[in-house]
């Protein structure tokens, strides 16, 4: 008996990205986005910047993932891990994304599938043989099995069909936290978000804490980051820093050189993505 066919040397050379909304629609409010894709780069380390976001990824090129924060030890697991939220940049190995499945949470989303708070994989790599026990030990075979034949697609409803078979809750995301996390993304300030809620601000802090997996004010910082880092590139020419200082709720262009420094560990003029839509991913390299 054959093992499961790994992605062949030619395709590793041509880019290959599949991205696409879950198809179970019972996963469609949970997930923002899920994919494939198969690509090699000149680089060979790279700054992962922090979204507030969680994520799942598969490695199939090899039973291997590692992150590791700019001033800590590096986190390693097997081939299948959940990224938790971040809050910090993280140095990642670019090979590790040859040829890698990844989940996409939205905010709250990945609650349903975990048995512990999502704070618990806040700044961790966290695998899924530790998450899911068997279930998750098993799962990079299934996907390459699922692969072998039907390719990419077939993968990715694999990996649907796990997932539901994962959750140890209903898979309804909270209403008031996905209300909270809108609010607090368009930048409204925590205790207005509270009051429109109804809620005191503790109970904010640890319904955030429990389904976001970080506190209202952290989230609110990462995704001020975020609507700065789309509008960097957003227009010709070199960013008006003070400008968008002011747009994206700054104090001023210290507070957010000082903020994006914090934030991706470099300086705002050092910034230079991948792609205009990987603005999450700095190559330091090559």
């Amino acid at each position: 008996m054959t093992g499961p066919a790994r992605p062949s040397p030619a395709a590793e050379q041509t880019p290959v990205s599949l991205t696409v909304r879950p198809s179970a629609g019972a996963l469609a409010p949970l997930i923002g986005a899920m994919g494939y894709a198969e690509v090699r780069f000149a680089h060979t380390a790279e700054l992962a910047l922090p979204t507030g976001g969680t994520q799942l990824l598969v490695n199939l090129d090899a039973d291997a993932l590692s992150s590791s924060p700019l001033r800590g030890p590096v986190r390693r697991t097997g081939g299948a891990a959940v990224h938790g939220p971040y809050t910090e940049p993280a140095l990642i190995d670019p090979a590790q994304q040859r040829a890698v499945v990844w989940v996409a949470f939205r905010p709250a989303g990945a609650h349903p599938f975990l048995t512990a708070p999502v704070s618990a994989v806040r700044d961790e790599l966290a695998g899924l043989d530790e998450l899911w026990g068997t279930d998750g030990a098993v799962l990079r075979e299934r996907l390459l099995e699922a692969m072998a034949v039907g390719g990419p697609r077939a993968g990715l409803r694999e990996l649907e069909a796990a997932l539901l078979a994962r959750a140890r809750r209903p898979l309804e995301p909270d209403p008031a936290v996905r209300l909270a996390a809108a609010l607090l993304d368009r930048g409204t300030p925590v205790a207005e978000v509270a009051d429109r809620l109804g809620w005191t601000a503790r109970r904010l802090a640890r319904r955030c804490t429990d389904q976001l997996g970080l506190a209202p004010k952290r989230y609110a910082r990462l995704r001020r980051f975020q609507r700065l880092l789309g509008r960097v590139n957003a227009g010709p020419g070199a960013p008006d820093w003070a400008a968008l200082a002011a747009d994206c709720g700054y104090h001023d262009q210290a507070h957010l050189i000082h903020e994006f420094r914090a934030l991706a560990g470099i300086t705002p003029t050092a910034y230079a993505p991948r792609s205009p839509l990987e603005r999450n991913h700095v190559p330091l390299d090559g």
